[in-house]
């Protein structure tokens, strides 16, 4: 999936002339995804559909319970919002439905960047694009004589003279929870130094290699300027701690980046001194150490037919043109949807979509990859073992979640 693709033709939408979705229901309607505030809107605009319930349990934990409530029969959920990691994880255990008679049904007005075809077939709708990019303080980069960073090593640069400084004791934030997070901060690095996951056209892995001991060691250098309880901070506390006016530079999700400063309590020191640039490199390299992606929406494969066309055209209410006309949700995420245009906030997304940023790689055994490299990453992290060994910890995991899978 080149999302690269889907993020710039999203610029070129013309202006919404649709107006809002006719929306009745008659089955329920059940949704599970993640809880930022572009998800958020979603939910809530597929809640306003009437003649039965549309409920939503929007969670950070929605990868631990997305599978597992969507393969009872009938399934808990009728609908994951999704991004091309997670739905991988859905379709290898076959919970997820094709959609291309209910997008012939009730899909006139999707544009075709937003229909997700897996061999030959829908299986999702994409309504945004995002990817990870730098978000700083411009106002303390300024008092100290320092430009944006647009490399890694310029951000340790900066680091170091901020707290030098004594400006701020640790400027560096990032979403270094051990798990998820902690792992796909590892992804954005070693891709920037030209790391391959897994070798060519092969389910063999890959990460036990120069590239990976340079990813772990930068990201070992980086945690050295970040709250020494980085390995619990996922992207909220890390947007706590930015709000807070704790942290000067870090790399952040364009979905989070957009409402940052928005939040109660934040000083308009912050918000004033705030800014997004684009994804950085690392190493020398010009790929910039991030990924692209995009999110959507899905409908579960054991429901009725009925459920299963509720939830397509509740979630079609979710993403109708009409709700960008609303500036606030405009700003919220850089939008695949019909009369887009970007605003201020997306230019860091943007950024990265035409620096050729990789996406994502949505291979069947990537979600083993990840969580492998979540569950042994924070060893090294910690000082408890080497690179290597920690690398080898991955491999010898993902190895025997692959072969239990079939892939290996």
């Amino acid at each position: 999936m080149y999302l690269r693709k889907l993020a710039i033709a999203s610029t070129l939408a013309v202006m919404a002339s649709s107006s809002a979705y006719a929306c009745q229901i008659s089955a329920r309607v059940s949704v599970v995804g993640n809880e930022f505030p572009a998800i958020q809107t979603v939910g809530k605009e597929a809640q306003a559909c009437s003649g039965a319930e549309v409920s939503t349990n929007l969670t950070a934990d929605h990868q631990k319970i997305n599978v597992a409530g969507m393969s009872g029969n009938p399934a808990e959920y009728t609908s994951a919002i999704i991004a091309n990691s997670s739905i991988v994880a859905l379709m290898n255990n076959d919970v997820i439905r094709p959609l291309d008679d209910l997008v012939a049904k009730h899909g006139k007005d999707l544009q075709k960047n937003q229909l997700i075809t897996i061999n030959g077939k829908v299986m999702a709708v994409a309504f945004m694009a995002n990817a990870q990019h730098l978000v700083y303080r411009e106002d303390v980069l300024k008092k100290v004589g320092i430009e944006p960073p647009k490399t890694y090593e310029d951000m340790l640069a900066a680091a170091k003279k901020i707290r030098s400084s004594g400006m701020m004791q640790n400027p560096v934030g990032g979403a270094y929870k051990a798990g998820w997070n902690l792992a796909q901060e590892f992804n954005n690095m070693f891709l920037g130094y030209d790391g391959s996951h897994f070798k060519n056209g092969s389910a063999q892995p890959n990460v036990n290699s120069d590239a990976g001991v340079k990813a772990l060691e930068m990201m070992k250098a980086l945690s050295a300027y970040m709250n020494p309880d980085f390995l619990t901070h996922d992207s909220n506390a890390t947007n706590a701690e930015f709000r807070a006016g704790n942290v000067a530079i870090m790399n952040m999700w364009g979905s989070r980046a957009a409402t940052l400063v928005d939040a109660d309590g934040v000083s308009d020191e912050v918000k004033n001194g705030m800014n997004i640039a684009g994804p950085m490199t690392v190493g020398g390299g010009s790929t910039p150490a991030s990924t692209l992606w995009w999110d959507g929406w899905t409908v579960a494969k054991n429901v009725s037919d009925a459920e299963a066309e509720a939830t397509f055209i509740a979630m079609m209410n979710g993403i109708d043109p009409s709700i960008i006309k609303d500036e606030d949700i405009r700003k919220q995420a850089v939008w695949l949807i019909e009369g887009y245009t970007p605003t201020d906030a997306a230019r860091g997304v943007f950024a990265a979509a035409q620096a050729n940023t990789i996406p994502y790689p949505m291979l069947p055994y990537m979600g083993l990859m990840h969580t492998a490299l979540g569950a042994e990453l924070s060893d090294f992290m910690q000082g408890k073992e080497s690179a290597e060994q920690a690398l080898a910890d991955v491999e010898a995991a993902y190895i025997a979640a692959a072969k239990e899978k079939g892939f290996l």
